[in-house]
């Protein structure tokens, strides 16, 4: 397992102006890397670009559609002459039994926690020589929950999918790591695009799961399971 060392490394997050996305690239900042952030609000990205300082740029995209993902890409490579990392913090959430799901609800949840990602991944694999790519897919890729069958079931496919590309990419000097990150304080909940969230446990510190992974791409990791986020 080699080593990555972050400083003057060029990364985009995609997901930057959430509270986890945010969180991960002040801390990529912080050692040293220089960071793009990219998401779909424009407010709020801007909001987030100013908390993290005035170096810190910005892209609105919006990762469903194509032309969107491979503008992002693009754009990111020409503001920093070139790239190193993506992280992907993108992630929308549905509450309820899959008989109360619609169609487009489950075809919005599928774009976006899955194919979207996978998307955006063959996009910048040809720009990543001995770069990395982290995907947060979270606890529920280890244990499904029952209400949440949709969120389980692409969170699922993008951490198979993440371990495979792993494999795949290894050849070629890309680290693939799948974060899965219990339950944490980002807002997310709150923010469903179908039904209501159920009473949940109070969730770990962001701050916290961000250093977490951050340390985990540092240190070369492929994998980081729910049980090494436990605060102390």
């Amino acid at each position: 397992m080699r080593r990555f060392d972050l400083d003057g490394r060029k990364v985009l997050v995609v997901g930057g102006s959430g509270v986890i996305g945010g969180e991960i690239a002040r801390e990529l900042m912080e050692r040293g890397a220089t960071v793009v952030i990219a998401g779909r609000n424009p407010g709020r990205l801007h909001q987030r670009a100013t908390e993290l300082g005035s170096q810190t740029q910005s892209i609105t995209f919006d990762i469903t559609v194509d032309a969107h993902v491979e503008h992002v890409v693009s754009t990111a490579v020409a503001m920093m002459g070139g790239l190193d990392g993506l992280v992907n913090a993108v992630g929308i959430v549905a509450f309820g039994p899959l008989s109360d799901m619609s169609g487009p609800a489950v075809d919005l949840m599928a774009s976006t926690n899955l194919v979207a990602p996978l998307k955006l991944i063959r996009e910048v694999i040809p720009h990543l020589k001995n770069g990395f790519v982290v995907n947060i897919s979270g606890v529920v890729a280890e244990s499904p929950v029952a209400g949440m069958t949709t969120y389980s079931a692409m969170k699922s496919g993008l951490s198979a999918a993440t371990r495979a590309l792993g494999r795949e990419l290894r050849r070629e000097g890309i680290q693939v790591l799948d974060a899965r990150p219990p339950h944490t304080e980002t807002g997310l909940a709150d923010r469903p695009i179908v039904g209501v969230a159920p009473p949940m446990p109070t969730g770990l510190n962001p701050a916290h799961v961000a250093k977490t992974i951050v340390e985990g791409i540092a240190a070369g990791k492929r994998e980081l399971p729910a049980d090494v986020f436990s605060q102390p």
